[in-house]
């Protein structure tokens, strides 16, 4: 007995929605990997008093720059239609954003270590690690959408007449760069300013 062409279409749907989320668990697993690593190798910041920016926050950087390159390099493979290159490209991206998530996940628990009780209102430490928290959670859903344009150029979605998911991946994560430029310095007026 065979399915029909519809049933056929909801059982790849339900096949891709799976392979999402079970992709997703070995995404975060790794990127947890990545932070338990972190916490064993990084040293630990100072005193509490102070506004601290950790040092993990500067590994991460590159490996964000060097997703969005990734990304940027996969936009210009899949409009020449080279298959290969682009999907070498997106599952370079996926990788140096586990990278730098792990690192992320690595640099706030060092962030709420470091957070005085008395000043968790009102000090600077508190806004720092908020709008860490926020790029990072904006971030995990650049990934979720990376990681779904993924699966899509494996099931062959994409062609040079169709690949507005991956430039709008790419510009989501371009944007959460440049985000990530304001945070930074954000971070280094908060640490020479005290």
């Amino acid at each position: 007995m065979t399915a029909s062409l519809a049933e056929q279409q909801v059982l790849n749907k339900s096949r891709r929605a799976l392979r999402f989320i079970g992709l997703s668990m070995v995404v975060y697993l790794l990127a947890g990997g990545v932070s338990l690593l972190g916490f064993r190798w990084i040293p630990r910041l100072g005193s509490a008093r102070e506004a601290v920016f950790p040092t993990v926050f500067w590994l991460s950087t590159p490996a964000l720059l060097a997703g969005s390159l990734a990304l940027h390099r996969a936009v210009g493979f899949v409009r020449w239609e080279k298959q290969r290159q682009f999907r070498h490209a997106l599952v370079q991206a996926l990788l140096l954003g586990v990278l730098f998530v792990g690192l992320q996940g690595c640099g706030l628990k060092m962030m709420l270590e470091h957070q005085d009780p008395s000043e968790s209102q009102t000090g600077s430490n508190a806004f720092l690690t908020v709008i860490s928290a926020l790029h990072a959670m904006h971030f995990t859903v650049a990934l979720w959408w990376l990681l779904w344009v993924l699966i899509s150029a494996f099931d062959d979605r994409y062609d040079h007449e169709s690949y507005w998911g991956v430039t709008a991946c790419g510009w989501f994560w371009h944007g959460l760069g440049i985000v990530w430029g304001v945070v930074l310095l954000v971070f280094l007026i908060a640490t020479c300013f005290q």
